[in-house]
């Protein structure tokens, strides 16, 4: 479960975070997840529940952005929208897709007291 090594991190840069910002309370994580990015959301949550416990963040509701999966299609030159990395284009049924999106994550922000 990588997950809980996602939320580690997290933990880690929220607590960096606050050293340099000051805050004592964080009330709200808003994070971007590329559909393509492999987290499964369910044991993301547990993750959050269990790593984030004693923490400035604990309690803190949890919003997920999902962004969607891009690809290059070599094919036909369109660049396209997939739900996982080994779909064909859309548009034209090729096969030589270059991911270009949706294999990120990361905090776009934090509500803080």
């Amino acid at each position: 479960m990588h997950e809980m090594s996602i939320v580690e991190g997290i933990r880690t840069a929220i607590e960096e975070a606050a050293r340099a910002n000051g805050f004592a309370k964080v009330t709200r994580v808003r994070l971007e997840i590329g559909r393509l990015a492999g987290v499964e959301r369910a044991a993301l949550d547990f993750a959050f529940d269990v790593v984030l416990r004693g923490s400035l963040a604990e309690g803190a509701a949890v919003q997920i952005i999902d962004l969607p999966g891009q690809a290059a299609c070599f094919d036909c030159g369109k660049t396209v929208e997939i739900e996982h990395r080994l779909d064909i284009c859309p548009e034209c049924g090729g096969t030589r897709l270059l991911v270009q999106g949706g294999d990120e994550m990361r905090i776009k922000d934090l509500e803080v007291l």
